[in-house]
């Protein structure tokens, strides 16, 4: 009897271990085939791919409670890992405007970038018709949460603006001269700048993003995507993208950070078709002060140092391109106050209505991780 027990114990032990190596291998190999249709193959090692069995454990099955917004993307989940490690996880949703190329195109990119003023791409999970991206929870959301509300805006004072500018353009620089390759944004703007436990502004949402070789910096597509208000003018009518097209939007950005309104809608607030319009007006009749929140005016009266960034943000969004800064300039503009700064010239759209960011964008509330795509209309 032990004669035949004992080989039937040690056939079935090894059916075991084979069972559990073939398992192994399996979910190997399936990683492997993720990586080789994501173009991460030999990435480093940070780079995790999740199973779709943990991102529901770490989101609690997406819970509402969990669920931190809904955008042009899918719905975005806040999840946590067996180590503590707190994620934002956005599903892309079946319906969504964004496919499998953008998907692709985010973590391919993102990936493969780091610096300290861009979010951190944890992983992402792509099982079937799942496809997730895992990102590091930032507890502050986005710099759209604070600066266009009424409330919120006094929160932030005048030094923890500038850190955001200043943080945003070092992010953007690094994108356009530092990374191993040159990488045009194209979606630059208030909510797709993260803000972290400090307030310190990481640049987030790539899957809109152009990567080019060193020697390259401008492209052209008859696919014109992005948003109402920060498009740069031979980009929404002309399909053309540069680094400029970056610096354009950066300078809306700033207008926007220093009067606490968006450009887009902006023809509601006075008299005044957009923000460029009305921060032209009032630079070119001396009157700069008026364009800084009023929370920060009973902060303290408006300084140099406001004045020399609306300036900058004036260069930033000149109608030709050829007359834009580029980053490596304009950080240098924003680092020394004894640089002269050259005087701008009228900036594009100061006399014609930009549509209503909300009209080009899901009608439910915006995502802090969203990620919007859009096709202008002619304006």
């Amino acid at each position: 009897m032990m004669a035949v027990v004992i080989p039937l114990v040690g056939a079935l032990t090894c059916f075991i271990l084979w069972f559990g190596w073939m398992r192994r291998d399996r979910k190997v190999n399936i990683h492997r085939d993720e990586e080789l249709e994501l173009g991460l193959e030999g990435n480093n090692s940070e780079f995790t791919f999740f199973n779709f069995s943990q991102v529901l454990e770490a989101t609690i099955n997406f819970s509402v409670e969990n669920k931190l917004g809904q955008g042009g993307f899918g719905p975005v989940y806040k999840g946590k890992l067996p180590d503590g490690l707190e994620i934002a996880i956005k599903r892309l949703a079946s319906h969504s405007g964004q496919g499998f190329r953008e998907f692709k195109n985010e973590v391919r990119l993102i990936a493969k970038l780091q610096h300290r003023n861009l979010v951190r791409l944890i992983g992402c999970c792509s099982q079937g018709e799942e496809k997730m991206l895992v990102y590091e929870y930032l507890p502050n959301k986005s710099l759209d949460f604070f600066i266009f509300d009424e409330t919120r805006r006094t929160l932030l004072s005048w030094n923890q603006r500038l850190i955001i500018i200043e943080g945003t353009a070092q992010g953007l620089l690094y994108l356009h001269k530092h990374s191993r390759l040159r990488v045009i944004h194209r979606d630059v703007k208030a909510s797709n700048i993260l803000l972290d436990s400090e307030m310190n502004p990481k640049i987030s949402d790539f899957g809109l993003a152009k990567m080019f070789s060193s020697n390259d910096s401008e492209g052209n597509t008859k696919r014109v995507v992005g948003t109402y208000g920060y498009m740069a003018p031979e980009y929404a009518s002309e399909g053309l993208y540069s680094i400029k097209s970056d610096v354009f939007s950066f300078g809306v950005l700033i207008l926007e950070i220093l009067n606490g309104k968006r450009n887009s809608g902006f023809h509601q607030y006075k008299d005044f078709l957009n923000l460029l319009g009305y921060a032209w007006q009032l630079w070119s009749e001396g009157r700069w002060p008026e364009l800084v929140d009023t929370s920060l005016v009973t902060e303290s009266h408006p300084t140099l140092e406001m004045m020399r960034c609306i300036n900058i943000a004036l260069l930033c969004v000149q109608e030709n391109a050829a007359d834009r800064p580029t980053m490596s300039e304009v950080v240098a503009m924003l680092s020394s106050t004894s640089m002269v700064l050259p005087t701008p010239k009228h900036p594009a759209y100061f006399h014609v209505r930009v549509a209503k960011e909300e009209a080009s964008t899901s009608a439910e509330p915006c995502s802090v991780y969203d990620m919007t795509i859009s096709s202008p209309r002619g304006r």
